[in-house]
């Protein structure tokens, strides 16, 4: 039975920060039956919870002082250092889509080390609801609340209500790596699959392929509880010191790792950070990350992608999906754009640094088959549109609704095979920003050749051996939706209004045609999003136009080009690309994650400062304090030429030109 401990307090994250404020200070308590969930912060995103430099300290204990540092009302925290830990709080409450954003896991920590044993939310975002049972945090919505303040004792069941039957033995236990343990002693059956035969989606059939022991045809529904096995995955500087140090504590210095030909560790988030004024600061702390990903590597032979003489060979996911996934692969990586990897027709998606840490040790991971939802392509693009505003488009009309919650985005359809295999990526990438569990990708021969023609010694027949499509009849619990490609118009997320309580979120979308005049003051493209070969592709087609138009990058705007890989950056010079950037003023940058992250060249640095980026979040403090718009790498590269937030045109350039000669 759970129940609240005598003296103990509840914490309510209001749209009031005054509220919250004198929770804080303990001047004020308050109860559910006293407010509304309409009252209550939607979509706390986890960068707000545990920003970038929180996350460099990789001990729990330490990050919790730093919990919630990232909402911010002007310049000043709205949690002081240690306010968490120091309120004698062990329940918080939300609102809707609770833990959005990256899968860093420490967003979790810095509650449960804060004391926090149960958090309330009307809805979880997917990957910050794992990292809890993980860490063996109850959830609950609001009426369990209502409830427990009324002094009632709630059966555990009560929490664990609606779970598969391997994550109800996860939460029973009180995390995962008691589980793991529990089973691998031999004290913890898990139930055989038994759905009978049915048409499977995509998602569905990867994971029936990698159900652990199965000696025969298997076949799943959403729901169904499967222990599988992982072809591979990876962590970053970022995440790798944790994982090591939870290594370290459950199993002792000399553990080992089932397989580690399958996983790699990547040198790319932290890249630029001590380049960045106000990470300066933390450069001690960023290098002891680096140190202990080297360690974590040499002890356990898993491949090495850390930088080499200061640059790094890419983005974790743009390299991954370059040369270690292939088609029907199940992926899981400590960072939530992992879900990239389904532009190769593979289920990818991420974890947190303790399951990840559970499953490069043992080789397999638990999970509940997730539902699905497809969208249908057909027709074309239009001129001047992207896969970007593909994303937008979805995100406003269709995340917004929740109808891609914690399921997998299935992306097919003939208009599919009018895009290229980056713009794919594009698709597959920003799943995570729609709170869904992965993106799926169907794949055809374009696809096959992208993969083999960067795979020495893989063959488009043997790729071929290893696609997955969905069965006639497949069943998608969240609809099928067609997207006529042919009517997206160009579009961005705004930074929304603090003043009026809308977060800045990328599914802030609206028409660029419907802004107004929007001054800049940074552009940006790159990231995992924006940083592919295509995309480069684009940012090029803009600025030849400019050149040719005697027009370069407005005086006063910063443009950075920022690359995903070594690959791509080298795809950009074979193609004459940096020199028409040189010519026209833009800033090149080695790969990285750079600005995406608040490490890297591009970022804001005060609050009145705008920004149009092609990066895939812009969340409040992501890249600098100031306002951050998301575009297309088309609308991007036209903006930083016009000084303020434009759609491209072919052509536009030679316009402005003459019309300014004819005055």
């Amino acid at each position: 039975m759970i129940s609240l401990t005598p003296g103990k307090r509840v914490l309510f994250l209001t749209k009031d920060p005054e509220l919250i404020r004198r929770q804080l200070r303990g001047e004020l308590d308050l109860r559910m039956d006293d407010l509304r969930v309409e009252d209550l912060m939607d979509d706390i995103n986890t960068d707000a919870m545990t920003p970038a430099w929180a996350c460099f300290d990789y001990r729990p204990e330490d990050i919790a002082r730093n919990a919630y540092a990232g909402i911010t009302i002007g310049k000043e925290r709205l949690f002081p250092e240690g306010a968490l830990m120091n309120g004698n709080f062990e329940v918080i409450v939300s609102g809707y889509r609770k833990g959005v954003g990256s899968s860093r896991e420490t967003a979790v920590q810095a509650e449960k080390w804060s004391g926090i044993r149960i958090a309330i939310a009307a809805s979880f975002a997917p990957i910050h609801a794992r990292n809890n049972v993980s860490q063996g945090v109850l959830m609950g919505d609001h009426e369990i609340l209502r409830r427990l303040q009324r002094g009632e004792k709630v059966p555990r069941a009560e929490f664990t209500k609606g779970y598969d039957a391997i994550t109800r033995q996860v939460i029973e236990h009180g995390g995962l790596f008691p589980f793991t343990k529990a089973y691998a002693h031999g004290e913890v059956r898990l139930p055989p699959p038994d759905t009978p035969p049915r048409p499977m989606n995509i998602a569905e059939k990867i994971l029936a392929a990698h159900v652990a022991g199965a000696t025969g045809p298997v076949f799943l529904k959403p729901g169904d509880a499967i222990c599988v096995r992982v072809d591979g995955g990876y962590s970053h500087e970022f995440t790798t010191a944790q994982v090591h140090h939870f290594l370290e504590q459950e199993y002792g210095p000399g553990y080992e790792l089932a397989d580690p030909r399958k996983f790699a560790v990547f040198e790319d988030h932290l890249i630029y950070a001590d380049g960045v004024p106000k990470m300066a600061a933390f450069s001690p702390k960023i290098q002891v990350l680096r140190d202990m990903q080297r360690v974590f590597q040499e002890k356990t032979g898993v491949q090495d992608y850390s930088a080499r003489d200061g640059v790094s060979p890419g983005i974790c996911h743009s390299v991954a999906r370059e040369k270690i996934i292939e088609p029907g692969d199940l992926i899981q990586a400590t960072d939530s754009h992992t879900c990239m990897g389904g532009a190769n027709n593979a289920l990818a998606f991420g974890v947190g640094s303790t399951e990840y840490a559970a499953l490069v040790k043992s080789g397999f991971t638990f999970m509940e088959v997730p539902e699905a939802i497809r969208f249908a392509l057909v027709g074309r693009l239009p001129k001047g549109t992207t896969a970007k505003d593909v994303m937008l488009h979805i995100l406003a009309n269709h995340a917004r609704r929740q109808e891609t919650l914690d399921r997998v985005m299935e992306f097919g359809g003939p208009g599919l095979r009018s895009l290229d295999p980056d713009e794919r990526a594009t698709l597959a990438n920003m799943a995570t920003e729609c709170s869904a569990k992965a993106g799926v990708v169907e794949a055809d021969e374009e696809t096959l050749r992208w993969i083999a023609a960067r795979r020495a010694g893989v063959s488009i027949e043997s790729l071929r051996e290893r696609v997955v499509v969905p069965d006639r009849g497949a069943q998608y619990a969240g609809g099928v939706h067609t997207i006529d490609l042919s009517r997206i118009a160009p579009m961005v997320a705004t930074p929304g209004d603090a003043a009026k309580g809308i977060p800045s979120d990328p599914t802030n979308g609206a028409l660029v045609s419907d802004l107004g005049d929007v001054a800049i003051d940074i552009a940006y493209g790159g990231s995992c999003t924006a940083g592919k070969e295509v995309d480069l592709d684009l940012y090029a087609r803009v600025m030849r136009d400019a050149l040719e138009a005697g027009r370069r990058v407005k005086e006063g705007v910063d443009f950075y080009i920022q690359f995903g890989s070594e690959a791509v950056e080298a795809y950009a010079r074979r193609r004459g690309y940096l020199d028409v950037f040189a010519k026209t003023g833009v800033r090149v940058i080695h790969p990285g994650c750079g600005a995406c992250i608040g490490c890297g060249p591009g970022v804001s640095a005060t609050p009145d400062q705008v920004t149009v980026s092609a990066i895939n979040r812009n969340y409040q403090n992501r890249s600098g304090p100031g306002k951050l718009y998301l575009a297309s790498p088309l609308t991007v590269a036209a903006s930083a030429v016009a000084g303020r937030i434009v759609a491209y045109r072919e052509g536009m350039f030679a316009e402005r030109g003459a019309a300014l000669a004819a005055r």
